[in-house]
């Protein structure tokens, strides 16, 4: 079991540009109301610079180790997905909501289908029954049934995300924690966002969904680190 500390100093530093991006979005906090490519940009670089960080372990890494692959394709897809969301009030919200969509098909496929934790699954259907049922009441049109999916496809990611959560014993990996806690951010921060715009202004909604979920998408790439295929695959095809 790796330690906290080590991974402190092994990931911390090349974690350092992506709190950087992050500091520079809420220091400058740019009104939404007059989304530019400029806000484009800087909401995006805190992603950006995660992509980066998958990069930094090396292209090899990524190349060998299919789960961490899939995470940094759910990267890029979120990245695109935030600027159709600066633009959602020019009619691209379906967009953003699509191109998030697909990173969550991502994640659930790197996380992977064992264990199985059908526990977990039931839980987490409960859930996402109970969320949809909040939200149905506020929704009209096409967005019944979009909602719907999304809020499906997202629920499907945490119980992947979490079906191999081990919080004590010697197959406890901190990667899996990093996981199960950014999906449930996750889904904390999209649940904001659809609250606010479907149902209620939600106080400092902004607020709490970036930090929600730039926390989520950090955390996410970091269960890649330890990729869940073998590591011995790994050490093999740089021998090779």
């Amino acid at each position: 079991m790796v330690s906290p500390v080590t991974v402190v100093k092994s990931e911390g530093p090349k974690l350092v540009p992506f709190f950087k991006a992050t500091c520079v979005y809420f220091v400058l906090w740019l009104p939404s109301s007059s989304p530019s490519w400029v806000s484009t940009l800087i909401k995006c670089l805190p992603i950006f610079c995660l992509w980066l960080f998958l990069l930094a372990h090396g292209l090899g890494f990524l190349l060998a180790h299919p789960s961490a692959t899939r995470i940094f394709v759910g990267l890029v897809f979120s990245a695109v997905g935030d600027a159709f969301l600066i633009w959602q009030d020019q009619g691209y919200f379906v967009h953003g909501l699509l191109m998030f969509a697909v990173t969550h098909m991502f994640y659930a496929s790197a996380f992977g289908m064992r264990p199985l934790a059908l526990r977990t699954g039931l839980v987490m259907a409960v859930l996402s029954g109970l969320c949809y049922a909040l939200l149905y009441p506020c929704l009209s049109g096409a967005f019944t049934y979009l909602v719907g999916v999304y809020v499906a496809l997202i629920g499907f990611m945490g119980w992947r995300a979490m079906a191999g959560l081990r919080l004590a014993g010697a197959d406890w990996r901190w990667t899996e924690l990093a996981a199960g806690s950014g999906a449930l951010l996750f889904i904390i921060s999209d649940l904001t966002i659809a609250l606010n715009k479907f149902c209620f202004p939600v106080p400092y909604s902004r607020a709490l969904i970036m930090s929600t979920y730039y926390a989520a998408q950090m955390l996410v790439a970091l269960s890649a680190v330890e990729s869940r295929e073998p590591v011995e695959h790994y050490r093999l095809s740089k021998a090779n």
